[in-house]
């Protein structure tokens, strides 16, 4: 709703917004990989602007989609090393970097497949105003994770209004301190300040939760090495996180938050339309 409501889009009222989500995946159910496999079905609700129109003004027509894909691990299943990126700002400083919007993510493309051909699986911004601070993955949200001499575990999130208020960060956090007990900061977080973290952490819809082994800043020569595990499997606290959370995801662990929906049936004829036979697709017959 932030989202659209940023650009001028009327946003989608929740109801309407959650039945449609459970109708595309309840007619695309069959595509969704074996929970084995560690891959997913993938949801994208997308809303746009459809009017007949030309000037700078807002359309009187939206077109509300929500489409369904089977995905593997979007980051791979390894700890990964990220770079920050010096020569592009994700947004400006009053910009739109809170919103889910196309514009934030095609530009950075270029710098992140030149990152990675250079063997950096991620990119990562800081602001563009003083670029002193953390702002968040190209792809997805920054957690921190500090340790204090008795071992105590602190996650910290970036509170950036140029970065996503991302979800899977918010639903990580509220596993770190449900689950186990882990003290959660979200504050502002300064560049100096990576060096004091033991884990670092992606964590995005498609992502889920990535390791990071590393983060540089070429102009400075600085390169900031965290816990990975063997392997390069992830850090401790990464792994209670990530088995936690695929775990409620599965179904596997139970679901203390809330979190689980669970999705019946399309109504009648819905599948077989979808495939170009004749079927009854009248409104009537939506939920």
């Amino acid at each position: 709703m932030h989202s659209a409501r940023f650009i001028s889009i009327p946003p989608v009222p929740e109801s309407h917004f959650l039945e449609c989500v459970k109708l595309a995946v309840s007619a695309n159910a069959g595509f969704v990989p074996p929970h084995s496999t560690g891959a997913a079905m993938y949801i994208r609700p997308l809303i746009f602007g459809s009017s007949a129109q030309l000037g700078l003004s807002p359309p009187d027509e939206y077109t509300f989609v929500v489409f369904v894909m089977p995905t593997g691990v979007y980051h791979g299943v390894h700890a990964v090393n990220a770079l920050i990126l010096e020569d592009f700002d994700r947004s400006a400083p009053d910009g739109t970097g809170s919103a889910k919007v196309g514009g934030n993510y095609a530009p950075v493309l270029r710098h992140s497949e030149k990152a990675r051909a250079d063997g950096y699986g991620i990119t990562l911004h800081l602001d563009s105003k003083t670029r002193s601070e953390i702002d968040e993955f190209s792809t997805s949200a920054f957690i921190g994770v500090l340790k204090d001499a008795s071992g105590h575990v602190t996650l910290v999130i970036p509170d950036s209004k140029n970065a996503i208020d991302s979800v899977t960060a918010s639903s990580i956090m509220a596993i770190g301190s449900n689950m186990f007990g882990y003290k959660v900061e979200k504050r502002r977080v300064p560049y100096d300040e990576l060096k004091e973290f033991s884990e670092v952490m992606a964590a995005g819809t498609a992502a889920a939760l990535v390791p990071i082994k590393s983060i540089t800043m070429k102009s400075r020569n600085d390169v900031f090495n965290y816990e990975a595990g063997e392997g390069d499997s992830g850090g401790e606290v990464y792994k209670k996180l990530i088995h936690a959370l695929k775990g409620i995801q599965r179904g596997e662990i139970h679901d203390k938050m809330g979190w689980l929906v669970d999705i019946e049936p399309v109504p009648a004829g819905w599948v077989e339309a979808s495939r170009g036979k004749e079927a009854d697709v009248s409104i009537a017959n939506l939920p």
